[in-house]
C-alpha cells in the first residue's frame, strides 16, 4: 500500500521550497489540509488575504492532481478525524513561531506520537531557527546589529530552495468545507475595494513581485526605500507572511542577482530588512509575552494617556498633521503603509499623543494585509522605546520635518489627502502656517475640510520628553 502523508498547511501557502510538502511527496500520496482555527484572532485585512491565498493554492494543487482539504476547528481534533478517514500513517508540517502556534505544534506532535503516527515538522518560515543563534555567553541577542552579524557568519547553512515536488495523484476525495463558509471576506459593507486594486495574493504573484523588484528597483533601494511617494520597496511583506514565498527564496534570488550585477550595497541593505524580520521572530520566540508586555519590564508602569478621541483621530487620519494623516489613510484604503511612514505615525501615537503602543499595534493588526505578530510587536515596541534595541526615548519624529525631507514636493500627501492638493509645497506639511489668502485659494478651510492639529508639536514633544525623563528617573 502506498504510504499516505497528511501535510498541514499553515503560513506556508506555496508549492515551491516547501520542505513538508517535498518530504511528504517522496513518501507517497500527499493529503494536503488547511485548518481554520483562527488561533491568532486575525484582523480583517489578513482574513481577506488568506481567503484569496487559499484560492490560489487550491488552484495550483488541482493542476497537479492534488486537492486541498479545508476544515474548520481545533487542529488536533481535525487531524485525528482525517487520519481515520484516509488511513494516513504520517503528518508533516512546517514550523510556525508565534507562541500559540508553538503550543499547537507541540500538542499535535504529542497526540500523533501517542497514536504511533509519524510526526515531523520542518524549518520553512525563517532562515535560522531561533534556538540555534546565541551570543558568546550562550544567551539570546537583544540588539539587532550583533544578531545579524552573527547570522551572516552562518549563512552557508541556508542552502538552496527546493523545486515544486512531483506528486502521486490522489485517488480519493475527502469531505471539504467551502471556503465561503468561513466568511473571511467582508460583505456588508465590502471595504476591500482598495485591496483588490493593489494586491494579488498567491505564490505566482509573489514571485512576479520579487522578479520585478530585483530587476527594476533593487539598485535604488537604499535611497528610495525612504521615499513614500515612490514605489521603491519590494511589496513582498504580505506574501512573505503567508509563506507564498520563502525567506530562503528571497535570500537565494537576491544573492544570485548580486553576483550577476555586482550590486552588493543594495543587496545587503535589502537582506538586512529580511534580517529584521528574523530578529523579530527571534525575540518573539525568546520572549513570548512580546505582543502584550514591554520587553523592558520597567515600562509596565509607564503612565500612558487614555484619550479615545485622539486615538480615533489618529486611526482615521484626522490629526491635522498631513504626513501622519496620509499614512493612516493609505493604510485604511490599501491595507498597507510605507515603512518610513509607519515609524512616523507610530512615533506620533506614542510620543505626541502618549497613547499606549498596544493600541497602535492592535489597529495595525486589524488593518494591515501584512500584519505579522512578530514584526508588529517588535516594531511598535522599538518606536515606543520599550523594546529590544529600542529607539531612544528622546527620538521623537517631527512629522513636519520628516515630510519636508522625505516628501518634499508633497506628492505622497497630495495623493492621500486631496483636500490639500492645491497648497504650495512650502505649506503642504504645515497648512496651519499658511495665510488666509493662500488657504482660500487652495480651497482649504482648517477645522472644516481639514482639521487643525490636535496637538502642538513643540508642546507635545516637550511633554513627552518630560514624561519619559520622569519615568526614567523613578
Amino acid at each position: 500500500m502506498t504510504p499516505k502523508t497528511i501535510v498541514l498547511f499553515q503560513q506556508d501557502l506555496r508549492l515551491s521550497d516547501n520542505p513538508a510538502l517535498i518530504h511528504a511527496a517522496k513518501r507517497g500520496e500527499v493529503i494536503p489540509v488547511f485548518i481554520w482555527d483562527n488561533i491568532e484572532n486575525l484582523g480583517g485585512a489578513s482574513k481577506w488575504w488568506l481567503h484569496h491565498s487559499l484560492v490560489a493554492l487550491q488552484a495550483s494543487l488541482n493542476e497537479l492532481g492534488v486537492h486541498l482539504i479545508l476544515r474548520q476547528g481545533d487542529t488536533v481534533t481535525v487531524i485525528s478525524q482525517l487520519l481515520k478517514e484516509c488511513s494516513a500513517d504520517a503528518v508533516y508540517w512546517n514550523r510556525c513561531y508565534e507562541p500559540r502556534a508553538i503550543e499547537k505544534g507541540q500538542s499535535l506532535k504529542a497526540a500523533l506520537e501517542a497514536q504511533k503516527i509519524e510526526a515531523k515538522s520542518f524549518k520553512a518560515g525563517l532562515l535560522f531557527e531561533p534556538w540555534e543563534i546565541a551570543n558568546k555567553q550562550g544567551n539570546f541577542f537583544k540588539v539587532f546589529t550583533p544578531f545579524w552579524k552573527h547570522c551572516l557568519t552562518q549563512s552557508n547553512s541556508i542552502g538552496e530552495p527546493y523545486e515544486v515536488p512531483k506528486f502521486v495523484p490522489s485517488t480519493q476525495r475527502y469531505n471539504c468545507d467551502e471556503l465561503a463558509q468561513w466568511e473571511l471576506l467582508p460583505t456588508h459593507p465590502d471595504w476591500a475595494g482598495g485591496l483588490k486594486k493593489l494586491w494579488q495574493p498567491g505564490e505566482e504573484s509573489a514571485h512576479q513581485s520579487l522578479e520585478s523588484f530585483l530587476d527594476h528597483r533593487l539598485k535604488a533601494y537604499p535611497e528610495k526605500r525612504d521615499i513614500p511617494s515612490d514605489a521603491g520597496t519590494s511589496y513582498l511583506s504580505p506574501h512573505l507572511h503567508w509563506g507564498e514565498i520563502s525567506p530562503r527564496q528571497l535570500w537565494s534570488a537576491t544573492r544570485y542577482h548580486e553576483a550577476r550585477t555586482g550590486n552588493s550595497r543594495a543587496a545587503e541593505k535589502f537582506l538586512s530588512e529580511l534580517g529584521w524580520r528574523e530578529f523579530s521572530y527571534y525575540l518573539l520566540y525568546h520572549v513570548p509575552s512580546l505582543p502584550s508586555m514591554p520587553f523592558n519590564p520597567k515600562f509596565q508602569h509607564f503612565p500612558w494617556v487614555y484619550n479615545e478621541a485622539a486615538l480615533r483621530a489618529w486611526q482615521r487620519g484626522k490629526t491635522g498633521y498631513p504626513l501622519v494623516d496620509a499614512g493612516m489613510r493609505e493604510l485604511w484604503e490599501t491595507g498597507y503603509m510605507h515603512n518610513r511612514v509607519r515609524m512616523i505615525v507610530a512615533s506620533f501615537l506614542t510620543k505626541h499623543l502618549q497613547l499606549d503602543w498596544k493600541q497602535g499595534a492592535a489597529w495595525f493588526w486589524d488593518t494591515l494585509i501584512d500584519a505579522d505578530l512578530a514584526n508588529n510587536s517588535a516594531s511598535w515596541q522599538w518606536v515606543a522605546g520599550c523594546g529590544a534595541d529600542a529607539s531612544p526615548y528622546y527620538r521623537i519624529f517631527n512629522p513636519i520635518l520628516q515630510g519636508q525631507r522625505f516628501d518634499p514636493s508633497g506628492e505622497y500627501v497630495r495623493r492621500w489627502i486631496p483636500e490639500l492638493s492645491k497648497l504650495p509645497d512650502v505649506y503642504i506639511h504645515c497648512p496651519w502656517e499658511a495665510d488666509e489668502k493662500t488657504l482660500r485659494t487652495a480651497g482649504v478651510t482648517l477645522g472644516k475640510n481639514y482639521p487643525n492639529p490636535i496637538v502642538n508639536h513643540s508642546i507635545a514633544r516637550e511633554a513627552a520628553l518630560q514624561a519619559y525623563k520622569i519615568f526614567k528617573n523613578v
